[in-house]
């Protein structure tokens, strides 16, 4: 028996280097992982907080756009009526041109109702485009006929045939017009 004891001791000191150095491995390799965990959780925080920023970045370009076109929306809202009432004051202006004493009494009642129609449509964004004794704009204008004269230059508008008019600084309807051209040598 004593040459067990002996022995037993022995052994348990060998066995402790060894267990030592296993759990030493064991927390490397665990400490290894650990890293390599905490790396890739970083990596995915990372990651999602690109996302996110690009998500906050996509939906406020969103919210900017939306309200653009909500003001286009509210700027324009009324361009059609405004475009179906143009002939009315058309008519309006062109009653206005006959100066008959038959027709004096309702010229009063015209110049009211076209005063009150134009005030109207001025407050909607409405402004009528005045071309007359200036240059050509094909952006504007649209040239019903070409006059020769050598009282204006060449290219200037001369005549206005109706009238054009913008809605907020976008054309609703181009004002027909004669332009100058220089006399035929």
């Amino acid at each position: 028996m004593e040459d067990t004891k002996p022995n037993a001791p022995d052994t348990a000191p060998d066995q402790e280097p060894s267990s030592t150095s296993q759990d030493g491995e064991t927390s490397m390799q665990e400490l290894e992982t650990l890293t390599a965990q905490l790396a890739e959780a970083e990596r995915s925080v990372a990651d999602m907080r690109d996302t996110l920023l690009r998500e906050r970045a996509e939906i406020e370009n969103q919210r900017r756009r939306l309200q653009r076109e909500l003001e286009q929306a509210r700027r324009f809202a009324n361009e059609r009526v405004l475009s179906d009432l143009l002939p009315v004051c058309d008519s309006l202006e062109q009653g206005l041109a006959v100066q008959t004493e038959e027709v004096a009494p309702l010229r009063e009642g015209m110049q009211l109702t076209l005063k009150s129609l134009l005030k109207v449509a001025e407050q909607n964004g409405l402004k009528a485009i005045d071309p007359l004794h200036k240059p050509f704009d094909p952006e504007q204008h649209q040239a019903m006929n070409m006059v020769e004269t050598d009282q204006h230059a060449p290219d200037t508008v001369v005549a206005v045939l109706q009238k054009g008019y913008v809605l907020n600084d976008r054309l609703l309807r181009p004002a027909l017009v004669a332009v100058a051209k220089a006399p035929s040598a």
